[in-house]
């Protein structure tokens, strides 16, 4: 009888040693086949329930599910063999308690087989990041532009040019740090703050639309393949240009089959003689 060890991957507690080494590569995945492209390159891929919008088309985050969540993360562990894989909770899953949080991040966990939950808010999610992290539940946290919360908070924009702002975005981070995260994504906030923020915390933070000086960076992958062409953020580089080329594949595919070029005698099965 023989027994397979399974390839060590990067951890949280990893992950948060990284902090003032180099920087932390991150990038969203939903699927199988684009984690398995993007995981020799990256040290944490992101299960976000921005899939809600990318993969689903709706206009926010909010309508994401237990189920969606779930999903993805278990396609996107059968993809990988060397990033830590975070997922997250989605809206109205965490926010009602503790205990809601710990049952919801513990069936993500069980389910998927990845390795923490990240959840968004700041000093007052702190207590719920303590409660988790206190029971084996690895937290990432998430400040300043907090998508699951654009109703309330005035839509799409960055944050932290009033000193009101910027005084919150500080406390948040802090909280959250303090109560045991074991890393914070800062997004949507102005690049001094979140240098300022970078350089205060002990634990990594990721950016997203906050500065170069953070401890590392994520984008949704989506974005950063220029699979999208309606709209791009002011934080987001296009690292390639695949929509168009997309358009033309199908197009070309489409003229072939119109003028049955296509499938040809080379794609077609011929009975056995």
């Amino acid at each position: 009888m023989s027994a397979t060890t399974p390839a060590k991957r990067t951890t949280p507690a990893r992950i948060e040693a990284m902090k003032g080494t180099r920087p932390i590569v991150a990038l969203t995945a939903y699927t199988t086949p684009m984690a398995r492209l993007l995981d020799p390159h990256c040290d944490l891929l992101l299960v976000g329930d921005s899939l809600g919008m990318v993969l689903y088309g709706l206009p926010t985050t909010v309508g994401v599910t237990m189920e969606m969540m779930i999903a993805h993360g278990q396609a996107v562990m059968r993809g990988v063999s060397h990033a830590c894989v975070i997922v997250d909770l989605p809206f109205g899953s965490y926010q009602a308690s503790k205990e809601q949080a710990f049952t919801s991040a513990a069936r993500i966990m069980k389910e998927t087989g990845c390795d923490g939950v990240k959840l968004e808010g700041g000093a007052e999610m702190a207590e719920t990041v303590a409660f988790l992290t206190a029971r084996g539940i690895p937290v990432f946290g998430h400040v300043g532009l907090m998508p699951q919360l654009v109703n309330t908070n005035g839509g799409y924009r960055a944050l932290g040019r009033s000193d009101r702002e910027a005084d919150k975005i500080r406390a948040d981070a802090a909280a959250i740090g303090k109560a045991g995260a074991f890393a914070i994504v800062i997004e949507g906030t102005v690049e001094p703050l979140a240098r300022e923020i970078t350089a205060s915390l002990s634990i990594p933070t990721i950016g997203i639309g906050a500065s170069p000086a953070c401890d590392g960076q994520v984008l949704v992958s989506d974005d950063m393949l220029g699979l999208f062409s309606d709209f791009k953020p002011r934080f987001v580089k296009h690292f390639a240009n695949l929509a168009p080329l997309i358009s033309e594949a199908a197009s070309a595919y489409a003229e072939d089959v119109k003028s049955r070029s296509f499938p040809g005698p080379e794609h077609t099965f011929l009975p056995k003689s």
